[in-house]
Protein backbone atom coordinates (compact mmCIF):
# COMPACT_ATOMS: atom_id res chain seq x y z
CA UNK A 1 0.00 0.00 0.00
CA UNK A 2 1.96 3.48 -0.38
CA UNK A 3 2.24 6.05 1.56
CA UNK A 4 -0.16 8.85 0.87
CA UNK A 5 0.89 11.38 3.11
CA UNK A 6 4.16 12.32 1.58
CA UNK A 7 6.17 14.64 3.60
CA UNK A 8 5.75 18.46 2.66
CA UNK A 9 9.32 19.23 2.41
CA UNK A 10 10.01 15.65 0.71
CA UNK A 11 6.92 16.49 -2.05
CA UNK A 12 8.42 20.40 -2.33
CA UNK A 13 12.04 19.61 -2.88
CA UNK A 14 11.23 17.09 -5.93
CA UNK A 15 8.96 19.88 -7.23
CA UNK A 16 12.05 22.35 -6.91
CA UNK A 17 14.32 19.17 -8.96
CA UNK A 18 12.22 19.25 -11.70
CA UNK A 19 12.44 22.44 -12.32
CA UNK A 20 15.58 22.66 -12.20
CA UNK A 21 16.02 19.47 -14.72
CA UNK A 22 13.93 21.03 -17.02
CA UNK A 23 16.11 24.51 -16.82
CA UNK A 24 19.23 22.74 -17.35
CA UNK A 25 18.35 20.07 -19.84
CA UNK A 26 18.99 20.48 -23.53
CA UNK A 27 15.58 21.90 -24.19
CA UNK A 28 16.65 24.27 -21.18
CA UNK A 29 17.80 27.41 -23.49
CA UNK A 30 14.06 27.44 -25.35
CA UNK A 31 12.68 27.02 -22.12
CA UNK A 32 14.56 30.20 -20.80
CA UNK A 33 13.31 32.55 -23.76
CA UNK A 34 9.69 31.49 -23.57
CA UNK A 35 9.93 32.36 -19.83
CA UNK A 36 12.03 35.79 -20.54
CA UNK A 37 8.76 35.98 -23.07
CA UNK A 38 6.20 35.55 -20.63
CA UNK A 39 7.81 37.68 -18.11
CA UNK A 40 7.68 40.59 -20.49
CA UNK A 41 4.40 39.93 -21.73
CA UNK A 42 2.96 40.22 -17.90
CA UNK A 43 4.58 42.81 -17.00
CA UNK A 44 2.92 44.16 -20.16
CA UNK A 45 -0.05 43.16 -18.69
CA UNK A 46 -0.11 44.76 -15.65
CA UNK A 47 1.18 48.17 -17.19
CA UNK A 48 -2.05 48.20 -19.16
CA UNK A 49 -4.24 47.12 -16.43
CA UNK A 50 -3.50 50.05 -14.69
CA UNK A 51 -3.19 52.94 -17.60
CA UNK A 52 -6.73 51.31 -17.80
CA UNK A 53 -7.83 52.16 -14.14
CA UNK A 54 -6.93 56.09 -14.79
CA UNK A 55 -8.42 55.98 -18.25
CA UNK A 56 -11.68 54.43 -17.16
CA UNK A 57 -12.15 56.94 -14.30
CA UNK A 58 -11.18 59.77 -16.60
CA UNK A 59 -13.96 58.34 -19.09
CA UNK A 60 -16.67 58.24 -16.51
CA UNK A 61 -15.72 61.40 -15.09
CA UNK A 62 -16.32 62.74 -18.70
CA UNK A 63 -19.92 61.16 -18.50
CA UNK A 64 -20.95 62.82 -15.34
CA UNK A 65 -19.41 65.99 -16.26
CA UNK A 66 -21.33 65.82 -19.88
CA UNK A 67 -17.75 66.80 -21.70
CA UNK A 68 -18.58 65.31 -25.01
CA UNK A 69 -14.75 66.47 -26.33
CA UNK A 70 -13.17 64.88 -23.37
CA UNK A 71 -15.54 62.03 -23.48
CA UNK A 72 -14.41 61.41 -27.33
CA UNK A 73 -10.74 61.68 -26.44
CA UNK A 74 -11.08 59.23 -23.64
CA UNK A 75 -13.05 56.71 -25.23
CA UNK A 76 -10.57 56.69 -28.23
CA UNK A 77 -7.53 56.25 -25.01
CA UNK A 78 -9.98 53.45 -23.96
CA UNK A 79 -9.91 51.46 -27.43
CA UNK A 80 -6.30 51.52 -27.96
CA UNK A 81 -6.03 50.84 -24.40
CA UNK A 82 -8.38 47.41 -25.04
CA UNK A 83 -6.55 46.37 -28.04
CA UNK A 84 -3.55 46.53 -26.33
CA UNK A 85 -4.45 44.81 -23.38
CA UNK A 86 -6.35 42.17 -25.91
CA UNK A 87 -3.27 41.39 -27.63
CA UNK A 88 -1.05 41.16 -25.18
CA UNK A 89 -3.14 39.23 -23.30
CA UNK A 90 -3.69 36.58 -26.39
CA UNK A 91 0.45 36.52 -26.87
CA UNK A 92 0.81 35.90 -23.23
CA UNK A 93 -1.35 32.80 -23.29
CA UNK A 94 0.05 31.25 -26.24
CA UNK A 95 3.77 31.54 -24.78
CA UNK A 96 2.65 30.35 -21.59
CA UNK A 97 0.81 27.29 -23.45
CA UNK A 98 4.22 26.72 -25.40
CA UNK A 99 6.23 26.32 -22.43
CA UNK A 100 3.94 24.12 -20.82
CA UNK A 101 3.99 21.49 -24.19
CA UNK A 102 8.00 22.00 -23.77
CA UNK A 103 7.92 21.00 -20.03
CA UNK A 104 5.08 18.00 -20.41
CA UNK A 105 7.21 16.53 -23.12
CA UNK A 106 10.64 16.99 -21.58
CA UNK A 107 9.11 15.68 -17.68
CA UNK A 108 6.96 12.75 -19.60
CA UNK A 109 10.24 11.55 -22.11
CA UNK A 110 12.21 11.22 -18.66
CA UNK A 111 9.57 9.48 -16.66
CA UNK A 112 9.52 7.05 -19.30
CA UNK A 113 13.02 6.74 -19.48
CA UNK A 114 13.36 6.02 -15.69
CA UNK A 115 10.26 3.90 -15.90
CA UNK A 116 11.73 1.35 -18.43
CA UNK A 117 14.82 1.30 -17.23
CA UNK A 118 16.77 -1.13 -15.77
CA UNK A 119 12.93 -3.35 -15.34
CA UNK A 120 11.56 -0.64 -13.28
CA UNK A 121 8.23 -1.37 -14.09
CA UNK A 122 8.46 -4.87 -13.73
CA UNK A 123 9.07 -4.37 -10.67
CA UNK A 124 6.58 -2.06 -9.96
CA UNK A 125 4.16 -4.46 -11.15
CA UNK A 126 5.65 -7.05 -9.39
CA UNK A 127 5.17 -5.43 -6.10
CA UNK A 128 1.91 -3.92 -6.57
CA UNK A 129 3.16 -0.87 -4.32
CA UNK A 130 2.22 2.16 -6.60
CA UNK A 131 -1.27 2.25 -8.33
CA UNK A 132 -1.42 3.33 -12.04
CA UNK A 133 1.78 4.43 -12.93
CA UNK A 134 0.52 5.00 -16.84
CA UNK A 135 -1.61 7.34 -15.64
CA UNK A 136 0.69 9.26 -13.54
CA UNK A 137 2.89 9.62 -16.00
CA UNK A 138 -0.02 11.01 -18.60
CA UNK A 139 -2.94 12.77 -17.22
CA UNK A 140 -0.42 14.09 -13.86
CA UNK A 141 2.52 14.97 -15.51
CA UNK A 142 0.18 16.98 -17.81
CA UNK A 143 -1.67 18.54 -15.40
CA UNK A 144 1.52 19.17 -12.80
CA UNK A 145 3.18 20.49 -15.99
CA UNK A 146 0.11 23.25 -17.09
CA UNK A 147 -1.49 23.73 -12.73
CA UNK A 148 2.26 24.69 -12.52
CA UNK A 149 2.44 27.44 -14.90
CA UNK A 150 -0.56 28.80 -14.32
CA UNK A 151 0.14 29.06 -10.40
CA UNK A 152 3.28 30.75 -10.67
CA UNK A 153 1.86 33.52 -13.76
CA UNK A 154 -0.89 33.94 -11.05
CA UNK A 155 1.35 34.72 -8.09
CA UNK A 156 3.39 36.53 -10.44
CA UNK A 157 1.13 38.74 -11.51
CA UNK A 158 -0.59 38.82 -8.03
CA UNK A 159 2.69 40.76 -7.07
CA UNK A 160 3.12 42.59 -9.64
CA UNK A 161 -1.21 43.54 -9.58
CA UNK A 162 -0.58 43.91 -5.64
CA UNK A 163 2.21 46.59 -6.06
CA UNK A 164 0.66 48.05 -9.30
CA UNK A 165 -2.67 48.82 -7.48
CA UNK A 166 -1.77 48.99 -4.00
CA UNK A 167 0.02 52.76 -4.38
CA UNK A 168 -3.66 53.72 -6.82
CA UNK A 169 -5.80 52.92 -3.87
CA UNK A 170 -3.83 54.11 -0.92
CA UNK A 171 -3.72 57.45 -2.72
CA UNK A 172 -7.58 57.07 -3.14
CA UNK A 173 -8.69 55.90 0.73
CA UNK A 174 -5.76 54.11 2.57
CA UNK A 175 -8.71 52.52 5.16
CA UNK A 176 -10.24 50.95 2.05
CA UNK A 177 -6.28 49.58 1.35
CA UNK A 178 -6.30 48.27 4.79
CA UNK A 179 -9.51 46.47 4.34
CA UNK A 180 -8.89 44.94 1.58
CA UNK A 181 -5.89 43.25 2.99
CA UNK A 182 -7.98 42.11 6.27
CA UNK A 183 -10.57 40.90 3.93
CA UNK A 184 -8.79 38.80 2.02
CA UNK A 185 -6.42 37.42 4.65
CA UNK A 186 -9.92 36.43 6.61
CA UNK A 187 -11.19 35.06 3.78
CA UNK A 188 -8.25 32.52 2.53
CA UNK A 189 -8.12 31.50 6.19
CA UNK A 190 -11.74 29.99 6.15
CA UNK A 191 -10.89 28.87 2.50
CA UNK A 192 -8.12 26.68 3.77
CA UNK A 193 -10.11 25.52 6.68
CA UNK A 194 -13.17 24.31 4.91
CA UNK A 195 -11.54 23.17 1.86
CA UNK A 196 -8.49 21.19 3.17
CA UNK A 197 -10.87 18.01 2.77
CA UNK A 198 -10.18 18.25 -0.95
CA UNK A 199 -6.67 17.81 -1.13
CA UNK A 200 -7.10 13.65 0.23
CA UNK A 201 -10.38 13.48 -2.08
CA UNK A 202 -8.74 14.44 -4.86
CA UNK A 203 -5.65 12.35 -4.33
CA UNK A 204 -8.52 9.82 -4.14
CA UNK A 205 -10.25 10.11 -7.19
CA UNK A 206 -7.40 9.97 -9.77
CA UNK A 207 -6.94 6.82 -8.56
CA UNK A 208 -10.39 5.64 -8.53
CA UNK A 209 -10.76 7.18 -12.33
CA UNK A 210 -7.71 4.99 -13.42
CA UNK A 211 -8.98 2.08 -11.60
CA UNK A 212 -12.35 1.87 -13.44
CA UNK A 213 -10.71 2.80 -16.99
CA UNK A 214 -8.18 -0.10 -16.09
CA UNK A 215 -11.58 -2.20 -15.91
CA UNK A 216 -12.80 -0.87 -19.27
CA UNK A 217 -9.51 -2.25 -20.88
CA UNK A 218 -9.46 -5.41 -19.35
CA UNK A 219 -12.67 -6.15 -20.37
CA UNK A 220 -11.73 -4.85 -24.28
CA UNK A 221 -8.47 -6.87 -23.94
CA UNK A 222 -10.54 -9.93 -22.69
CA UNK A 223 -13.34 -9.88 -24.79
CA UNK A 224 -13.31 -13.48 -26.14
CA UNK A 225 -11.97 -15.09 -23.46
CA UNK A 226 -14.91 -13.45 -20.80
CA UNK A 227 -18.08 -13.94 -23.20
CA UNK A 228 -16.21 -17.65 -23.79
CA UNK A 229 -16.60 -18.82 -20.01
CA UNK A 230 -19.53 -16.53 -19.40
CA UNK A 231 -18.23 -14.60 -16.79
CA UNK A 232 -20.22 -11.33 -18.01
CA UNK A 233 -22.24 -11.00 -14.59
CA UNK A 234 -18.54 -11.05 -12.47
CA UNK A 235 -17.47 -8.67 -14.74
CA UNK A 236 -20.29 -6.11 -14.45
CA UNK A 237 -20.12 -6.30 -10.93
CA UNK A 238 -16.68 -5.64 -11.24
CA UNK A 239 -16.95 -2.67 -12.71
CA UNK A 240 -20.05 -1.21 -10.57
CA UNK A 241 -18.10 -1.80 -7.85
CA UNK A 242 -15.78 1.03 -9.31
CA UNK A 243 -18.09 3.03 -10.38
CA UNK A 244 -19.32 3.21 -6.44
CA UNK A 245 -16.40 3.65 -5.27
CA UNK A 246 -15.61 6.69 -7.92
CA UNK A 247 -18.54 7.85 -7.37
CA UNK A 248 -19.45 7.69 -4.06
CA UNK A 249 -15.73 9.80 -3.65
CA UNK A 250 -16.86 12.71 -6.00
CA UNK A 251 -20.33 12.94 -4.16
CA UNK A 252 -17.97 13.69 -1.23
CA UNK A 253 -16.22 16.48 -3.37
CA UNK A 254 -19.34 18.09 -4.41
CA UNK A 255 -20.14 18.23 -0.78
CA UNK A 256 -16.97 20.22 0.14
CA UNK A 257 -17.68 21.73 -3.50
CA UNK A 258 -20.88 23.22 -2.07
CA UNK A 259 -19.17 24.70 0.93
CA UNK A 260 -16.54 26.39 -0.71
CA UNK A 261 -18.92 27.77 -3.50
CA UNK A 262 -21.44 29.41 -0.58
CA UNK A 263 -18.75 30.83 0.76
CA UNK A 264 -16.58 32.09 -2.50
CA UNK A 265 -20.14 33.45 -3.96
CA UNK A 266 -20.93 35.57 -0.84
CA UNK A 267 -17.15 37.18 -0.80
CA UNK A 268 -17.11 37.67 -4.34
CA UNK A 269 -20.68 39.60 -4.39
CA UNK A 270 -19.47 41.85 -1.24
CA UNK A 271 -16.07 42.91 -3.12
CA UNK A 272 -18.43 44.65 -5.53
CA UNK A 273 -20.32 46.44 -2.56
CA UNK A 274 -17.36 47.44 -0.01
CA UNK A 275 -15.52 50.13 -2.21
CA UNK A 276 -18.66 52.01 -2.74
CA UNK A 277 -20.06 51.71 0.85
CA UNK A 278 -16.29 53.44 1.62
CA UNK A 279 -16.17 55.89 -0.68
CA UNK A 280 -19.39 57.07 -1.89
CA UNK A 281 -19.82 59.21 1.02
CA UNK A 282 -16.53 61.03 0.30
CA UNK A 283 -18.33 61.86 -2.96
CA UNK A 284 -21.47 62.63 -0.98
CA UNK A 285 -19.47 65.70 0.28
CA UNK A 286 -18.03 66.60 -3.02
CA UNK A 287 -14.34 65.10 -1.59
CA UNK A 288 -13.90 63.49 -4.98
CA UNK A 289 -15.02 63.20 -8.86
CA UNK A 290 -17.43 60.26 -9.32
CA UNK A 291 -15.00 58.62 -11.73
CA UNK A 292 -13.04 57.98 -8.35
CA UNK A 293 -15.87 55.55 -7.08
CA UNK A 294 -15.38 53.31 -10.19
CA UNK A 295 -11.80 52.91 -10.09
CA UNK A 296 -11.60 52.44 -6.44
CA UNK A 297 -14.35 50.08 -7.02
CA UNK A 298 -11.85 48.71 -10.08
CA UNK A 299 -8.96 48.96 -8.00
CA UNK A 300 -10.43 47.75 -4.82
CA UNK A 301 -11.49 44.57 -6.83
CA UNK A 302 -8.06 43.70 -8.61
CA UNK A 303 -5.93 44.18 -4.64
CA UNK A 304 -8.61 41.82 -3.20
CA UNK A 305 -7.94 39.11 -5.96
CA UNK A 306 -4.09 39.59 -6.29
CA UNK A 307 -4.80 38.72 -2.18
CA UNK A 308 -7.27 35.71 -2.28
CA UNK A 309 -5.42 34.04 -4.54
CA UNK A 310 -6.12 30.75 -2.03
CA UNK A 311 -9.59 31.67 -2.28
CA UNK A 312 -9.91 31.74 -6.09
CA UNK A 313 -8.19 29.03 -6.82
CA UNK A 314 -8.67 26.36 -3.95
CA UNK A 315 -9.81 23.52 -5.95
CA UNK A 316 -7.21 24.06 -8.64
CA UNK A 317 -4.64 24.17 -5.55
CA UNK A 318 -6.39 21.00 -3.83
CA UNK A 319 -6.15 18.89 -7.12
CA UNK A 320 -2.78 20.32 -7.77
CA UNK A 321 -1.55 19.08 -4.71
CA UNK A 322 -2.53 15.58 -5.55
CA UNK A 323 -0.88 15.83 -8.63
CA UNK A 324 2.22 16.46 -7.02
CA UNK A 325 2.12 14.28 -4.26
CA UNK A 326 1.58 11.36 -6.75
CA UNK A 327 4.49 11.99 -8.77
CA UNK A 328 6.57 12.05 -5.80
CA UNK A 329 5.14 8.92 -5.31
CA UNK A 330 6.15 7.78 -8.44
CA UNK A 331 9.91 8.46 -8.45
CA UNK A 332 9.72 6.79 -5.01
CA UNK A 333 8.27 4.03 -5.86
CA UNK A 334 11.24 3.63 -8.31
CA UNK A 335 13.89 4.50 -6.25
CA UNK A 336 12.42 1.70 -3.44
CA UNK A 337 11.99 -0.66 -5.91
CA UNK A 338 15.58 -0.24 -6.98
CA UNK A 339 16.73 -0.56 -3.51
CA UNK A 340 14.91 -3.48 -2.59
CA UNK A 341 15.79 -5.72 -5.66
CA UNK A 342 19.55 -5.24 -4.97
CA UNK A 343 20.91 -8.48 -5.54
CA UNK A 344 24.07 -10.35 -5.01
CA UNK A 345 24.05 -11.85 -8.48
CA UNK A 346 26.56 -10.07 -10.62
CA UNK A 347 26.07 -9.77 -14.19
CA UNK A 348 28.68 -9.59 -17.20
CA UNK A 349 27.29 -8.86 -20.07
CA UNK A 350 30.60 -8.74 -22.06
CA UNK A 351 31.57 -12.19 -22.58
CA UNK A 352 31.26 -14.41 -25.65
CA UNK A 353 28.73 -17.56 -24.77
CA UNK A 354 26.97 -17.91 -21.77
CA UNK A 355 27.62 -19.57 -18.39
CA UNK A 356 27.12 -19.73 -14.61
CA UNK A 357 29.60 -19.27 -11.65
CA UNK A 358 28.59 -20.77 -8.41
CA UNK A 359 24.87 -19.40 -9.17
CA UNK A 360 21.95 -19.68 -6.59
CA UNK A 361 18.65 -18.46 -7.25
CA UNK A 362 16.25 -18.09 -4.17
CA UNK A 363 12.25 -17.87 -4.07
CA UNK A 364 11.03 -14.19 -3.57
CA UNK A 365 8.13 -15.73 -1.83
CA UNK A 366 9.51 -17.70 1.07
CA UNK A 367 13.02 -17.64 -0.01
CA UNK A 368 13.85 -21.46 -0.35
CA UNK A 369 16.18 -22.39 -3.06
CA UNK A 370 15.15 -23.01 -6.58
CA UNK A 371 18.78 -24.40 -7.07
CA UNK A 372 22.04 -23.76 -5.68
CA UNK A 373 26.02 -23.27 -7.23
CA UNK A 374 24.81 -23.40 -10.51
CA UNK A 375 27.84 -23.55 -12.32
CA UNK A 376 28.27 -24.84 -16.29
CA UNK A 377 29.06 -23.23 -19.88
CA UNK A 378 26.51 -23.54 -22.75
CA UNK A 379 28.80 -24.91 -25.84
CA UNK A 380 28.46 -22.72 -28.87
CA UNK A 381 26.05 -23.66 -31.16
CA UNK A 382 25.03 -26.41 -29.02
CA UNK A 383 21.17 -26.99 -28.51
CA UNK A 384 20.83 -27.47 -24.23
CA UNK A 385 17.15 -28.64 -22.77
CA UNK A 386 16.83 -27.29 -19.16
CA UNK A 387 13.99 -28.99 -17.53
CA UNK A 388 13.07 -29.93 -14.19
CA UNK A 389 10.53 -31.59 -11.68
CA UNK A 390 9.13 -28.04 -11.14
CA UNK A 391 8.88 -25.45 -13.62
CA UNK A 392 10.05 -22.44 -11.07
CA UNK A 393 13.78 -23.13 -11.48
CA UNK A 394 14.12 -23.85 -15.14
CA UNK A 395 11.49 -20.64 -15.28
CA UNK A 396 14.17 -18.66 -12.82
CA UNK A 397 16.89 -19.01 -14.68
CA UNK A 398 15.30 -17.84 -17.76
CA UNK A 399 14.58 -14.32 -16.10
CA UNK A 400 17.46 -14.37 -14.19
CA UNK A 401 19.37 -14.92 -17.38
CA UNK A 402 17.37 -12.22 -18.85
CA UNK A 403 18.12 -9.58 -15.86
CA UNK A 404 15.32 -9.72 -13.62
CA UNK A 405 16.17 -9.24 -9.96
CA UNK A 406 15.87 -12.43 -7.95
CA UNK A 407 17.19 -13.06 -4.25
CA UNK A 408 20.61 -15.26 -4.61
CA UNK A 409 24.49 -14.95 -5.54
CA UNK A 410 26.59 -16.33 -8.06
CA UNK A 411 27.65 -14.82 -11.52
CA UNK A 412 26.00 -14.84 -15.10
CA UNK A 413 27.95 -14.47 -18.03
CA UNK A 414 26.62 -13.73 -21.32
CA UNK A 415 26.73 -11.59 -24.31
CA UNK A 416 25.88 -7.83 -24.75
CA UNK A 417 22.01 -7.47 -25.59
CA UNK A 418 22.66 -7.50 -29.10
CA UNK A 419 24.27 -10.60 -28.77
CA UNK A 420 21.49 -12.69 -26.68
CA UNK A 421 17.66 -13.52 -27.61
CA UNK A 422 15.14 -14.13 -25.03
CA UNK A 423 11.95 -15.48 -26.88
CA UNK A 424 9.41 -16.36 -24.09
CA UNK A 425 6.12 -18.26 -23.99
CA UNK A 426 4.79 -15.40 -24.59
CA UNK A 427 6.26 -12.83 -26.12
CA UNK A 428 5.38 -9.09 -26.61
CA UNK A 429 5.36 -7.55 -29.92
CA UNK A 430 5.48 -3.57 -29.82
CA UNK A 431 3.89 -1.99 -32.48
CA UNK A 432 6.13 -1.41 -35.56
CA UNK A 433 7.12 -2.33 -38.99
CA UNK A 434 7.82 -5.22 -40.30
CA UNK A 435 11.83 -4.30 -40.82
CA UNK A 436 11.79 -3.21 -37.51
CA UNK A 437 10.05 -6.47 -36.14
CA UNK A 438 12.75 -8.60 -38.54
CA UNK A 439 16.03 -6.04 -38.08
CA UNK A 440 15.48 -4.15 -35.08
CA UNK A 441 17.40 -1.05 -34.49
CA UNK A 442 19.41 -2.15 -31.90
CA UNK A 443 21.40 -5.23 -34.30
CA UNK A 444 23.78 -4.70 -37.10
CA UNK A 445 22.10 -6.94 -39.61
CA UNK A 446 20.64 -5.64 -43.07
CA UNK A 447 18.26 -7.16 -45.08
CA UNK A 448 16.98 -6.67 -48.21
CA UNK A 449 12.78 -7.10 -48.87
CA UNK A 450 13.67 -10.26 -50.87
CA UNK A 451 15.77 -11.40 -47.72
CA UNK A 452 13.15 -10.54 -45.31
CA UNK A 453 10.23 -12.56 -47.25
CA UNK A 454 11.95 -15.74 -48.33
CA UNK A 455 13.14 -15.77 -44.37
CA UNK A 456 8.97 -15.26 -43.96
CA UNK A 457 8.17 -18.02 -45.97
CA UNK A 458 10.53 -20.70 -44.27
CA UNK A 459 9.00 -19.98 -41.06
CA UNK A 460 5.45 -20.45 -43.14
CA UNK A 461 4.82 -16.40 -42.55
CA UNK A 462 5.02 -15.34 -46.21
CA UNK A 463 1.33 -13.95 -45.84
CA UNK A 464 2.92 -10.98 -43.74
CA UNK A 465 4.95 -10.26 -46.16
CA UNK A 466 2.07 -10.16 -48.58
CA UNK A 467 -0.45 -8.32 -46.93
CA UNK A 468 1.07 -5.74 -44.90
CA UNK A 469 4.23 -3.53 -45.66
CA UNK A 470 7.24 -3.39 -44.85
CA UNK A 471 7.41 0.13 -43.85
CA UNK A 472 3.88 0.22 -42.11
CA UNK A 473 3.64 0.15 -38.41
CA UNK A 474 1.43 -2.53 -37.43
CA UNK A 475 -0.43 -3.58 -34.34
CA UNK A 476 0.93 -7.31 -34.34
CA UNK A 477 -0.79 -8.74 -31.65
CA UNK A 478 -4.09 -7.75 -32.90
CA UNK A 479 -3.39 -9.09 -36.66
CA UNK A 480 -1.06 -12.35 -35.65
CA UNK A 481 -2.19 -15.53 -33.35
CA UNK A 482 0.21 -16.55 -30.82
CA UNK A 483 1.79 -19.09 -32.65
CA UNK A 484 2.65 -16.63 -35.54
CA UNK A 485 3.40 -13.90 -33.34
CA UNK A 486 6.21 -16.64 -31.49
CA UNK A 487 7.57 -17.81 -34.92
CA UNK A 488 8.24 -14.15 -36.35
CA UNK A 489 9.88 -13.70 -33.19
CA UNK A 490 11.89 -17.17 -33.96
CA UNK A 491 12.87 -15.58 -37.39
CA UNK A 492 13.89 -12.50 -36.02
CA UNK A 493 16.41 -14.45 -34.12
CA UNK A 494 17.52 -16.21 -37.68
CA UNK A 495 17.94 -12.92 -38.95
CA UNK A 496 19.93 -10.95 -35.96
CA UNK A 497 22.09 -14.30 -35.67
CA UNK A 498 22.91 -13.84 -32.04
CA UNK A 499 25.44 -16.22 -30.10
CA UNK A 500 22.99 -17.40 -27.77
CA UNK A 501 19.21 -17.29 -27.90
CA UNK A 502 16.88 -18.64 -24.57
CA UNK A 503 13.54 -20.30 -25.74
CA UNK A 504 11.21 -20.83 -22.89
CA UNK A 505 8.39 -23.54 -23.47
CA UNK A 506 8.57 -22.70 -27.40
CA UNK A 507 7.24 -26.13 -28.20
CA UNK A 508 3.68 -25.61 -26.64
CA UNK A 509 2.89 -22.56 -29.31
CA UNK A 510 4.80 -24.23 -32.42
CA UNK A 511 5.01 -27.78 -31.57
CA UNK A 512 8.03 -30.47 -31.35
CA UNK A 513 8.41 -30.84 -34.79
CA UNK A 514 8.55 -27.04 -35.86
CA UNK A 515 10.57 -26.62 -32.84
CA UNK A 516 13.45 -28.87 -33.97
CA UNK A 517 13.89 -27.69 -37.72
CA UNK A 518 14.03 -23.70 -36.42
CA UNK A 519 16.88 -25.38 -33.49
CA UNK A 520 19.09 -26.94 -36.06
CA UNK A 521 19.25 -24.05 -38.41
CA UNK A 522 20.03 -22.14 -34.82
CA UNK A 523 23.20 -25.34 -34.59
CA UNK A 524 23.76 -24.43 -38.53
CA UNK A 525 24.57 -20.30 -38.13
CA UNK A 526 26.82 -21.61 -34.97
CA UNK A 527 24.42 -20.13 -32.06
CA UNK A 528 23.86 -21.88 -28.99
CA UNK A 529 20.00 -22.49 -28.27
CA UNK A 530 18.86 -23.52 -24.69
CA UNK A 531 15.48 -24.27 -24.75
CA UNK A 532 13.61 -23.96 -20.92
CA UNK A 533 10.87 -27.17 -21.61
CA UNK A 534 10.27 -30.72 -22.12
CA UNK A 535 11.55 -32.75 -25.13
CA UNK A 536 10.16 -35.32 -27.25
CA UNK A 537 13.35 -36.45 -28.08
CA UNK A 538 16.13 -36.04 -25.74
CA UNK A 539 18.45 -37.40 -28.32
CA UNK A 540 18.03 -34.12 -30.07
CA UNK A 541 19.89 -32.20 -27.55
CA UNK A 542 23.52 -32.09 -27.11
CA UNK A 543 22.93 -31.71 -22.95
CA UNK A 544 20.78 -31.68 -20.51
CA UNK A 545 20.65 -29.38 -17.76
CA UNK A 546 18.22 -30.90 -14.99
CA UNK A 547 16.87 -29.32 -11.59
CA UNK A 548 15.19 -31.60 -8.75
CA UNK A 549 12.52 -30.30 -6.25
CA UNK A 550 15.20 -30.05 -3.52
CA UNK A 551 17.82 -27.08 -4.78
CA UNK A 552 20.14 -29.78 -6.81
CA UNK A 553 21.36 -29.97 -10.69
CA UNK A 554 22.68 -32.32 -12.46
CA UNK A 555 24.30 -31.68 -15.85
CA UNK A 556 24.38 -34.68 -18.66
CA UNK A 557 26.12 -34.87 -22.03
CA UNK A 558 23.67 -36.50 -24.96
CA UNK A 559 25.87 -39.15 -26.66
Amino acid sequence: MENRQAPLRVTGSRFLRSVRLFISSDVGGRAKLLIACLVALLFGINVLNVLNSFVGRNFMTAIADRQISEFSRQAVFYLTVFIGSTVVSVYASFTEERLALLWRDFLTGRAINLYLTDGAFYRLDLSGELSHPDQRMSEDIRAFTVTTLSFLIMIFNSGLTILSFSGVLLSISPVLFAVAFLYAACGSLLAVRLGRPLIKLNYDQLDKEASFRAGLIQVRENAERITLSGNERQMNSFLASRLDDLVSNFRAMTSVNRNIGFFTTGYNWLIQLIPALIIAPAFFRGDIEFGVITQSAAAFAMLVGAFSLIINQFKSISNFAAVVTRLSMLQEAIENSERRTKSQIEIDDNRDGLAYERLTLLSERDGSPFFRELTVAIPPGSRVLVTGQSENPPNALFGATAGLAYPGSGRIFRPAIEGIRFIPQQPYLPPSTLQQIIVPPATSAALSDEEIAALLAEFGLEHISTNQGGQQEIEWLTVLTPREQQLLMLASACAAKPQVVLLERTEVTVGWDQLCRIMTRFSEDRIACVHIGNAAQISFYHAILQFADDGTWRWQDVA
